[in-house]
């Protein structure tokens, strides 16, 4: 493995694009430049750990779903001609008058890469609401780069533990793998929220929301008591 340049020594080539920097800014700046660098270094090793899991349990269960034009479909089939089914579980059940405000900011920055995910993988949106409800939701937000597809029975929200005792719903991200004729686990989010950090909202890292990573980028950051609503 070819030794990496430390990041403290990159980070002296820091370019402030504004004259009159003061030293204590441009020393800070730099500190936290270096951090930058270690941090974009040790997502790389995460990526690669993560590419590196020895294969997941097979889906033995034979989930159904509707797919996005009505008709039956097994896991298997959501994978169309890719290898990889990327999957998010949004919280828009049909008890629901309107889906979750944070799945919704979610879907609609994943809308405007999706055409390009769906060139290297399968991207499917899964709820339970008929998937003619989630299309006019849809609809209404202008989201034409998604594909929805309905949960058939709630067996597969029930082991996934997306849905509670009370009714309400539970997101996930997961991504399966094709394996012949069978599907297997490759990831799903694990962080809990009852694994979150003190003073901190639960919440995946890297985190994969755009709305809070540019806020990350902001002197106030992304708050302690701020979410997304449908409607402002």
């Amino acid at each position: 493995m070819a030794q990496l340049t430390p990041a403290a020594q990159f980070a002296e080539k820091a370019n402030i694009p504004f004259p009159g920097a003061s030293a204590e800014y441009l020393q800070a700046r730099k500190a936290l430049l270096a951090e930058e660098i270690e941090f974009r270094r040790h997502m790389t090793r995460l990526g690669e750990q993560r590419r590196a899991l020895p294969p997941g349990p097979v889906i033995a269960r034979d989930y159904r779903f509707k797919d996005e034009q009505g008709f039956d479909a097994r896991l298997l089939d959501l994978f169309g001609d890719q290898d990889t089914l990327v999957t998010y579980f949004w919280m828009y059940g049909p008890q629901r008058e309107r889906p979750c405000p944070m799945c919704t900011n979610w879907l609609g920055a994943v809308n405007g890469n999706a055409a390009d995910i769906k060139q290297r993988v399968a991207l499917k949106i899964l709820g339970r609401s008929p998937v003619e409800r989630q299309y006019a939701f849809a609809q209404q937000r202008g989201w034409r780069d998604l594909n929805f597809v309905q949960t058939v029975g709630d067996d597969y929200a029930r082991d996934l533990g997306l849905l509670n005792p009370d009714g309400s719903e539970n997101p996930a991200l997961v991504v399966y793998r094709r394996d012949g004729d069978q599907v297997r686990l490759f990831w799903s989010s694990a962080m809990t929220r009852d694994m979150a950090d003190p003073g901190q909202d639960p919440r995946d890292a890297p985190d994969i929301a755009s709305l809070w990573s540019v806020l990350d980028l902001t002197p106030a950051g992304r708050g302690t008591d701020w979410y997304p609503r449908l409607q402002y």
